[in-house]
């Protein structure tokens, strides 16, 4: 689930006894002659990381209640299949809502193992209104610009300034972009995904989510159970809380996730000389945040821009030696351009945040109640903030917009479901975007699913980011149809231990203590170049 544009594990596997069989290659009858039936032209997009990735379009009605209204396109990508046989489209999605899906297309094909990946053509898209597709959606470019009011409001005036900076959102997006609004949501942009099974001339479809994307994909089986052939869902949102309770859930997790990083820092104290006790470099951390609130560093890392610098790494521990050797420099050589550059590699938002953060609240706002109410959140707020302030306030200002969406709310769906062949989940115990709960929520609903659990891990997207365990289950299922069933213990139908967590920088990358695109420590690196392209905060 994204919270701001925007998710490397595993050792040894529990195996389970038992194993479910979903529908065979030979079963897919629309499969195997996808590409005769395909009404797509497709067009080479190649990038030096993806050297197989094709692009295309296809135009959709805006209201599909009006086929014969005004169209909008839905940008496509493409790796096809090399197996003499294929298995049919893989729709992937990174999640988001608003994360663009089209290099992840090449991600997966090249992440997957090549018997596997070979069998598919596997399809990324920009869902309508995020990046390529259009029109693309930028209600107010700049909304994340430095210096931004403190979250933590000690005054009404303060949280006041908050209201405004937030109603202007709402406002700005309803001025220029109100006749869309009403139709960006999920039931949209699942619809969409059906019109893209058509265009790609096949009867079912393969499908792969993240994070936001497993609801996505919950969504387009409970509208088109029959033609869903297999599905992936890892780091599963809970889809009776979207959208206001599993953002309150959220606050309470990535709190979990901030003592965690804490306390590796601790345990790296000859390294980052903070302390050997989690809660006083945790007081360190605040200290740092009342410092960075009176005076910005480089005039742009305000006690904000520093949350949305460290929220990452609530994601993806692969970022917390970056992070640490930021903080440490801050708070041990009072240098703070570690720190800046830390925000502009993490925090920062560009013109594709601007976009992505535009959908994101287009689709949350829209798909689901919020109170209308602003004495509701701050109560809320309020009592989470007392027990796990890390990003309580944050987490209420990025959703705030809701409270004044133009657009009328509509009710989500139930997802539960019986009519689909066996679906795979992949949920971390520790997950801070998607809380655990939600995986075994969604497991329940998903009659035959089958829950494959990392235990200990706390990273957000956890297939295809290093775990060979959890790799396994998923290279098998995609090949196959197998899932594993029952005696992984408690909820799981089987379990995989995480990774350690990372090392310390070395003192060479310890001075400029800049993050790397794709990570800075060994086996981070593919974890990293994953959660690059994921559809989630940072």
């Amino acid at each position: 689930m994204k919270r701001r544009v925007i998710a490397a594990y595993g050792g040894a596997a529990v195996v389970l006894a038992g194993l479910i069989t979903a529908i065979p290659v030979a079963a897919n009858a629309g499969s195997t002659d996808a590409a005769a039936g395909s009404k797509l032209k497709w067009t080479d997009c190649a990038t030096e990381d993806y050297p197989k990735l094709e692009c295309s379009k296809v135009r959709v009605p805006l209201d599909h209640e009006k086929p014969g209204g005004k169209k909008i396109t839905i940008a496509l990508s493409r790796v096809e299949h090399t197996a003499g046989k294929s298995q049919g489209p893989l729709l992937v999605n990174p999640g988001g809502p608003g994360g663009s899906g089209l290099t992840l297309a090449g991600f997966v094909a090249k992440s997957l193992p090549k018997k596997v990946a070979s069998q598919y053509d596997v399809i990324g898209f920009d869902p309508r209104g995020v990046g390529k597709s259009e029109p693309a959606l930028d209600c107010k470019p700049g909304h994340f610009d430095p210096v931004r009011p403190n979250t933590v409001p000690r005054n009404s005036k303060e949280e006041q300034a908050n209201i405004e900076r937030a109603k202007g959102f709402a406002d700005a997006c309803g001025k220029k972009h109100g006749k869309l609004l009403r139709h960006i949501n999920t039931v949209n942009a699942v619809k969409d995904m059906d019109s893209i099974r058509t265009a790609l001339g096949t009867k079912k479809i393969n499908y792969f989510g993240y994070s936001y994307g497993t609801y996505l994909g919950a969504v387009y089986a409970k509208l088109y159970p029959d033609r869903v052939r297999r599905a992936v869902l890892d780091s599963i949102v809970d889809p009776d809380g979207v959208w206001y309770e599993d953002n309150i859930d959220q606050d309470y997790a990535f709190d979990a996730r901030q003592k965690a990083f804490a306390a590796w820092v601790a345990k790296h104290d000859a390294d980052y000389k903070l302390g050997k006790d989690p809660a006083a470099v945790e007081k360190a951390w605040y200290k740092m945040r009342d410092a960075l609130l009176k005076k910005p560093a480089g005039g742009k890392v305000g006690a904000s821009e520093l949350e949305d610098t460290f929220i990452p790494g609530g994601y993806f521990n692969g970022y917390w030696p970056d992070l640490a050797a930021a903080f440490a420099a801050f708070v041990n050589d009072k240098d703070t351009a570690p720190i800046v550059d830390a925000y502009k590699a993490m925090g920062a938002v560009d013109a594709e945040g601007d976009n992505g953060y535009s959908i994101y609240t287009s689709v949350q706002c829209r798909d689901a109640s919020w109170p209308r109410d602003w004495g509701t959140w701050h109560k809320d707020t309020e009592t989470v903030y007392k027990k796990a302030p890390f990003m309580a306030w944050n987490n209420a200002w990025y959703n705030a917009p809701c409270a004044f969406w133009p657009v009328k709310s509509q009710k989500p769906l139930d997802v539960s479901n019986k009519k689909l062949p066996p679906v795979l989940l992949f949920q971390a115990t520790d997950d801070a975007a998607t809380p655990y709960e939600g995986g075994v929520n969604m497991h329940r609903k998903l009659g035959g699913s089958s829950l494959v659990v990392e235990e200990g891990g706390g990273n957000h997207g956890i297939t295809l980011g290093g775990s060979k365990c959890l790799d396994g289950f998923l290279s098998d299922y995609l090949a196959s149809g197998k899932v594993p069933e029952g005696k992984g213990g408690g909820d799981a139908d089987a379990t995989c231990k995480a990774l350690p967590d990372p090392e310390p920088l070395s003192p060479e990358e310890a001075k400029s203590a800049v993050p790397a695109p794709f990570g800075s420590t060994g086996t981070a690196d593919r974890g990293a170049e994953l959660h690059h392209l994921l559809g989630d905060r940072g």
